[in-house]
């Protein structure tokens, strides 16, 4: 059999109509607009690529969007200053200060500066202790993608066994405890695997649920994976350039053999990727309801 391909471009797609749906929602009944802050520090042109895509979607949804661009010699005082502004910034609802930051700034004390309730990214660690225990405002983009990829392809993810491949703060171990939580859309039994792991291949080859950020290009091969298991590739990694000079990026599941054993797989590029942003997006709005008192 031949996987049924998850298309992340279709399923973010869905949710940004949704959620331009319910901006004009909260516009005509509260007066509420989500505020989004994109904060640039330097000039790295992946970064500058990343908050494009942010600020060009928020727009298009209809939000009340800032880009804030500062120069890579910033001090670390002033970008804390900044933050503050925009923590006491009424309009701004969700706060975004986009990574790497130059080495004189410690990125830690940036992300911990963020008021938690404008911390759209779920990474301030008052959100990741509310996730821990089930009472999450905010899931981290990424892991929050997988998770309604899921469940909009119609994956049963209660009882399943789920393995993830990674235990960085960013995926693998958000992910983990967003599925073993007791609610809907989740409720399974997660294991995670690393580079600790003595024998991953058992381990991924019981997965009815197989999630992979390992950054390792195909680290995942056909043997390693159980027949009819959905799989989940997180990773991007660029292998070579094509004719016409773009990046050529392969994940970190080999494709072309594990699509021949899954029942759904996720492509890269055009999988997990383009819920990233979306669910970005999702927490703001969620970000200023919470502001307003809207439940």
């Amino acid at each position: 059999m031949t996987a049924k391909l998850i298309n992340g471009n279709e399923i973010a797609k869905q949710i940004r109509e949704e959620l331009r749906q319910e901006v004009i929602h909260l516009k005509e009944k509260y007066n509420v607009v989500p505020g989004l802050v994109t904060i640039l520090v330097g000039e790295n042109p992946a970064s500058v690529s990343y908050v494009t895509a942010k600020q060009k979607t928020s727009k298009e949804l209809g939000f009340y969007s800032v880009q804030d661009n500062q120069p890579e010699n910033i001090s670390e005082d002033q970008l804390l200053q900044l933050i503050d502004k925009y923590n006491k910034d009424p309009r701004i609802h969700g706060i975004l200060v986009q990574l790497p930051l130059p080495k004189h700034i410690n990125e830690t004390k940036v992300l911990y500066a963020i008021d938690p309730k404008k911390d759209v990214d779920g990474f301030h660690p008052v959100n990741v202790g509310k996730l821990m225990i089930g009472e999450a405002d905010y899931l981290p983009c990424t892991p929050a993608g997988i998770q309604q990829l899921l469940i909009r392809s119609g994956v049963q993810i209660e009882g399943a066994e789920v393995v993830v491949v990674g235990r960085s703060n960013i995926v693998g171990k958000p992910i983990a405890n967003i599925l073993l939580q007791k609610q809907k859309g989740a409720n399974a039994t997660v294991t995670i695997c690393h580079t600790g792991t003595r024998d991953m291949a058992f381990h991924t080859r019981r997965a009815d649920i197989l999630i992979v950020a390992a950054g390792k290009p195909k680290a995942i091969t056909a043997d390693m994976v159980k027949e009819g298991a959905v799989v989940i590739d997180v990773g991007v990694n660029r292998i070579g350039v094509t004719p016409d000079g773009k990046a050529k990026l392969c994940g970190d599941v080999d494709f072309e053999a594990v699509k021949e054993k899954a029942s759904m797989i996720t492509p890269v590029p055009g999988g997990v990727g383009p819920m990233t942003i979306t669910m970005l997006m999702m927490n703001t709005v969620k970000a200023a309801k919470l502001h307003a008192g809207i439940r």
